[in-house]
């Protein structure tokens, strides 16, 4: 628990409970509504008091999510991996919502393919590429994205994805350059390897033409050239994989360098708004000292 009094601890502390007795009532609360976490009402309990926790605290800017889990929720179900890879796309669009929800949170990064998932099964790759050019039809003209003026932005490298799944990325890209109250980066053909090789390209392109010194190159100019260079936050404040599996995979390894990071045994497609809660207060509870 954070250092901050939340709400709770004062409305008992009004009521003459002591602020340690305080503590020891929420604690005790939280764990019986544990235990009746399968139930409805238990749970939505559980999110108001974890978004009761969090409002006091800050709130990460910017949140990157490693979308993991997608093919092993649907082993467990006994269903097919692209029933996997369907839900978890319905599953990330909640989360942008739940993240505007909170407030504060301007932009949301998702890692949602790999280059290294290039090599998966043909069948399930081209299922996949399916169903990505889908969702980006759809936000091209979704008026929650108009609405909320939403830029979205596909990261990697766009060259390798197909020629229909390129022209859906053109296309919500052009209806949406003009937005900046929020920002939705989806990384797909993305590679943290690939995205800084591509940018050492483009700097020596700049050097071998003399439009860049190479003494005058430093971290600022850098990140110029690395594929989120627009963003007004490039490095994520909070990054979040599910499934429990505990490392980045090749995802934003220049961005992250500072990054809190927060491993959750959960698959993605199961993913609640208790999760996305439980993962900024792990985030507020940790000093960020940035090397200091």
């Amino acid at each position: 628990m954070s250092g901050k009094q939340n709400l709770y601890h004062e409305s008992l502390f009004r009521y003459g409970v002591g602020m340690k007795a305080a503590r020891m009532l929420v604690d005790a609360f939280q764990k019986l509504i544990l235990l009746f976490a399968g139930n409805p009402l238990s749970i939505k309990v559980y999110e108001w008091i974890l978004k009761g926790q969090i409002r006091k605290g800050e709130i990460p800017s910017h949140i990157a999510v490693i979308l993991d889990g997608n093919r092993r929720w649907a082993r467990h179900k006994n269903l097919f991996p692209t029933n996997g890879h369907v839900e978890g796309a319905k599953k990330a669009e909640e989360f942008f919502e739940w993240c505007k929800e909170i407030g504060g949170i301007k932009t949301v990064t998702l890692y949602v393919f790999s280059t290294e998932n290039f090599r998966r099964p043909q069948e399930e790759v081209n299922r996949l590429m399916v169903l990505i050019k889908e969702y980006l039809e759809r936000m091209a003209v979704d008026k929650r994205i108009h609405e909320n003026r939403v830029k979205v932005k596909v990261i990697g490298r766009v060259d390798l994805l197909p020629p229909e799944v390129r022209e859906a990325v053109r296309k919500v890209e052009e209806a949406t350059k003009n937005y900046d109250d929020y920002y939705l980066n989806l990384a797909i053909a993305y590679g943290g390897r690939a995205e800084i090789l591509d940018a050492l390209r483009k700097i020596a392109e700049e050097v071998k033409a003399g439009r860049l010194n190479p003494e005058g190159i430093n971290e600022e100019i850098f990140e110029k050239f690395l594929y989120t260079s627009f963003l007004p936050n490039p490095h994520p404040d909070l990054i979040i994989r599910t499934s429990g599996e505990e490392r980045l995979s090749n995802f934003l390894l220049w961005q992250s360098a500072y990054s809190e990071l927060c491993f959750l045994d959960v698959y993605w497609p199961s993913f609640s708004r208790k999760d996305l809660y439980r993962a900024i207060r792990i985030y507020q509870q940790r000093k960020r000292r940035f090397g200091a």
